[in-house]
């Protein structure tokens, strides 16, 4: 079982429209899985949404010091393409660790809200399979790379599904993973990731919009909490392995 997600192609009008306005503010062609799970959550992906939409002109300098905090990094070069897609993933998932952590310990402060331009959109990558239209052996490996992370909450790291577009590269992808998880190299990447985080969370709490929270707040949290404290933090450093330099 999978974690419940409404992807970009099925999503009604009233979360299209939220969908444009995240790609909009991230200059990313594409919504990360946490905003397509929070889709499914009554009322959460608008509070999540108008929340920390101020803060989002705040996010590039923030990510830049995240991601000086974890180098140097091995680099580990699949494919020119396979990099490309890594950096793109790369900028979400730097932006969603700050300002996700951030929505989860809430405003504070009086802070006025942020100005500024939109970063510029990426190009967009080829279309997101879906796990079960992939061959058996290409999702056999895509499900054994999300099992190497060990979640169970049925959490598939879209960037391995994405990458398998190029199945090629789905094996020496886990060949080259493994023993970084294995040594705990990840992990102790995944625990300098948060603790940066943190100090660039708190910092953008201020500019957060004080929005009322829906009556299942507490869905959210419980939802957002191992994204923030393992799903993305274990996905930075991997990305950056992967592509580089984020955009």
């Amino acid at each position: 079982m999978t974690l419940a997600e409404i992807r970009e192609a099925d999503a009604p009008p009233e979360v299209a429209a939220i969908y444009g306005h995240l790609r909009a503010g991230y200059g990313l062609p594409l919504v990360n899985l946490i905003w397509r799970h929070f889709a499914t959550l009554p009322g959460i992906l608008p509070w999540a949404w108008e929340s920390v939409a101020p803060a989002l002109p705040l996010l590039p300098a923030a990510t830049k010091r995240l991601q000086t905090a974890l180098e140097p990094l091995p680099s580990l070069p699949l494919s020119a393409e396979a990099a490309a897609l890594a950096r793109l993933y790369n900028r979400g998932n730097l932006s969603n660790l700050i300002v996700l952590t951030a929505l989860l310990r809430g405003k504070q402060g009086q802070g006025s809200a942020t100005s500024g331009a939109l970063p510029t959109m990426l190009p967009a990558p080829a279309p997101l399979p879906r796990l079960d239209a992939l061959s058996d052996k290409a999702r056999r490996e895509v499900l054994a790379l999300a099992g190497l992370h060990g979640h169970a909450d049925g959490v598939i790291p879209t960037l391995y599904l994405h990458l398998a577009q190029w199945p090629a590269l789905l094996a020496p992808l886990y060949m080259s993973l493994s023993p970084l998880m294995a040594t705990g190299r990840i992990a102790r990447l995944r625990e300098m990731a948060v603790a940066a985080a943190n100090h660039e969370a708190e910092a953008l709490r201020p500019y957060l919009a004080a929005v009322p929270a829906p009556p299942n707040r507490d869905m959210a949290e419980a939802a957002l909490r191992p994204f923030v404290t393992r799903v993305i933090p274990e996905m930075v450093p991997i990305g950056l392995i992967l592509g580089g330099q984020t955009p």
